[in-house]
């Protein structure tokens, strides 16, 4: 076999049960769900804001990050429910390189996925106790996310991973709003086919057990942006684009249509400064069409301590080893805008 099996790893049960949510905690996070779940119906006016660092390299930075965010939060509580990203698994377009904190606890040292699920366990687990804020992670890899099933407010499922069975399978079956993205190819009915897909019951095979779903009512929309035949990126959030998708994604074929509009990536051309106009323009658009105020739901940015990105090993605190990200400046002021628009 060209496969080696190195060691076993705990399973996720076990290492909850070793590294525990605290109970006051467990009950914070029911009316933290129920906030975020009212905006994705259209139950409450105000704005999702999933923001942070493109991935959470190192708990002390990530922490000051999300320890700031809170602050900030709480002042802009009316308008905005805000969730950290908390991102611990980076798809790799070529599959080398840095994967996250999953992967890659120490960036700089080889892979140690022991270390790995202890070291995604705690982070999310701090940020929690030390902000009071549930975080939002990526399911690159579906079977994981058990590890993180208590702390979790929201998911996300990439744009290469969209088009997968089992993505779509599990996404049906977990407890919180799942976004699905748009894949790299920009195809609307792909997207919509895999939010349609997460929320009907399914049965399948999970884990080696025959499991079945309830189906998910909070998969939603998230628009990243694309790259076209030619190579070059194109973006899907203006008035034009959300006109159309208003028309395909309604409720009488989906349960709660909602989409929140990723910032980045091939929205922005991965230029991190982009965001801010993306943003305004979309409140504008908003503005201008109550169908698109209704579908809107909020914004993914990607922010952290400071402007930029810089190559594993370079040294900056704060700044992103991955996708370049908008400092702590320009954050607070952004945060506060779309507040006060919103």
């Amino acid at each position: 076999m060209s496969m080696k099996f190195k060691r076993l790893l705990p399973i996720p049960r076990d290492i909850r049960s070793e590294m525990p949510l605290p109970a006051e905690l467990r009950e914070r996070k029911v009316a933290f769900d129920a906030d975020v779940s009212a905006v994705l119906r259209g139950e409450d006016e105000r704005l999702l804001l999933i923001i942070g660092p493109c991935s959470a390299d190192r708990e002390d930075s990530v922490l000051d990050y999300a320890c700031r965010l809170a602050k900030l939060a709480e002042t802009v509580r009316d308008k905005l429910v805000v969730i950290p990203r908390v991102y611990t698994n980076k798809p790799r377009t070529k599959g080398t390189g840095y994967k996250g904190l999953l992967h890659n606890p120490d960036p700089e040292a080889a892979d140690d996925l022991l270390e790995g699920v202890k070291a995604i366990r705690r982070m999310h687990l701090r940020v929690v106790e030390e902000t009071g804020l549930f975080t939002a992670d990526e399911m690159l890899y579906p079977t994981n996310y058990q590890y993180l099933i208590d702390v979790l407010a929201y998911i996300a499922v990439g744009a290469r991973s969209v088009e997968n069975q089992e993505h779509r399978l599990v996404a049906s079956g977990v407890p919180m709003p799942v976004g699905m993205k748009n894949p790299t190819g920009g195809s609307t009915d792909v997207m919509l086919n895999s939010i349609y897909a997460a929320q009907q019951p399914q049965t399948f095979i999970f884990r080696n057990w025959e499991v079945a779903t309830t189906g998910n009512p909070l998969a939603h929309a998230v628009l990243r942006g694309y790259v076209g035949l030619d190579g070059i990126n194109y973006p899907n959030y203006h008035y034009e684009y959300l006109e159309r998708l208003a028309e395909k994604y309604t409720a009488t074929s989906f349960a709660n249509p909602a989409a929140i509009i990723d910032c980045n990536h091939d929205n922005s051309g991965k230029r991190p400064f982009q965001q801010i106009r993306i943003c305004h323009e979309v409140l504008d658009s908003m503005s201008r069409s109550d169908t698109i105020r209704r579908l809107v739901r909020g914004f993914m940015v990607e922010s952290y301590l400071v402007d930029g990105n810089q190559p594993v090993g370079g040294g900056t605190y704060g700044q992103s080893i991955t996708d370049a990200c908008i400092g702590w400046e320009k954050t607070e002021r952004l945060v506060k805008e779309i507040a006060e628009r919103a």
